[in-house]
């Protein structure tokens, strides 16, 4: 199989016209023994994305490809390679390098290590050379942050999970969401629907919490057993001290009362925030979490090994991604970011037909 010497890729220009996506060409870093070459054929798209490009997040090296819930076919690996194979289907995620020798990488925790690289808008080693994204002909990435795709979840449903997905599986792994647990997921949107999925599957007790009723039919068919909406009157009162773990996904944090929901967990019950919205953040008082000595943190992303679980469980319990399609282009990435800004998609966006875009 063929590929060129230089990959092409849509890429936000700059912070004044981030959605003015322009079809632009770069040379990959050098190919080393440990890389594998990917022609993408589908990429996810995250509200981190939006974030990077619209400066959100502060500056970025424009112009720019976003992306990073990625599934291709190997087109290439280096001579020390022994995890994929030349055309295999594969994902690729948000963190494409950690230095794999330090504590951390050692201990399954590769998404924490200080030497990690996005997927993204980063410099890569000593290079010279800038990671770019998914909404691209193809990408150069080290084996370790490449996964085998099953065969039975097609490329649209795992893009997602690369990300999104594997966000919500680590917490909900690491916290023991199981049997006998009552978890309860913030925020029924990219994020959030993988949660309620991934917590049932695990065998948990799921109640979504949202701000109203608008997708408590979704949530139920996600397979929530319960639904909390956070406007009505007294909406915690029935449920405090009750749940063993709460993910919260939001992506706002406007009348947001944290006291309120730390109130529904038991007696150190945990909390972990996923979701990054923008803005200034939260108030935290240690009087919100010591009447039932609960828990406040957070995590990011997932290992190798937790990927790895997570594909599996998807494959074998049959879950699929709420996902809309749509084929890549100028256009069709400024209609995913427009669904991002007014949180209309249903529930994760993934950008198809990257043969048309960018030919066979």
């Amino acid at each position: 199989m063929a590929y060129p010497d230089k990959f092409e890729g849509f890429q936000a220009p700059s912070k004044e016209n981030w959605l003015d996506f322009q079809k632009g060409s770069w040379e990959p870093r050098p190919f080393g023994d440990y890389d594998v070459d990917i022609k993408i054929e589908a990429c996810g798209v995250c509200a981190s994305d939006k974030h990077t490009i619209d400066g959100d997040w502060g500056d970025c090296p424009y112009p720019l490809a976003v992306g990073h819930e990625v599934v291709g076919k190997v087109l290439k690996v280096g001579s020390k390679v022994s995890l994929v194979e030349v055309g295999q289907r594969v994902g690729v995620g948000a963190q494409v390098y950690s230095c794999l020798e330090c504590r951390q990488c050692k201990n399954d925790n590769e998404t924490y290590c200080t030497k990690q690289i996005d997927a993204y808008g980063a410099p890569y080693l000593d290079t010279g050379f800038t990671t770019q994204g998914g909404y691209s002909s193809h990408t150069r990435i080290h084996e370790y942050w490449v996964y085998p795709i099953p065969e039975n979840v097609s490329s649209p449903d795992a893009a997602p999970m690369l990300c999104a997905g594997i966000t919500m599986y680590s917490p909900l792994k690491r916290l023991g969401a199981g049997p006998g647990k009552k978890v309860g997921i913030v925020g029924i949107g990219g994020l959030g629907h993988y949660g309620v999925m991934f917590a049932k599957a695990m065998g948990a007790e799921v109640w979504a919490i949202s701000r109203s009723r608008s997708k408590e039919a979704d949530a139920k068919k996600m397979g929530a057993d319960g639904f909390l909406a956070t406007s009505e009157k007294g909406w915690n009162e029935p449920h405090k001290m009750t749940f063993d773990i709460i993910i919260n996904t939001a992506n706002s944090f406007d009348g947001f009362e944290l006291s309120e929901y730390l109130s529904l967990l038991d007696i150190h019950g945990k909390w972990n925030s996923v979701g990054l919205p923008g803005g200034d953040g939260i108030t935290v008082r240690n009087q919100d979490f010591l009447a039932n000595g609960c828990y406040i943190g957070s995590s990011h992303l997932g290992s190798r090994k937790e990927m790895l679980e997570m594909l599996q469980m998807v494959s074998e319990k049959g879950i699929s991604s709420w996902v809309e399609e749509i084929p890549i282009s100028k256009e069709g990435l400024q209609e995913a970011m427009n669904k991002l800004a007014k949180s209309s998609v249903r529930y994760r966006s993934c950008m198809v037909g990257f043969d048309k875009a960018f030919g066979a």
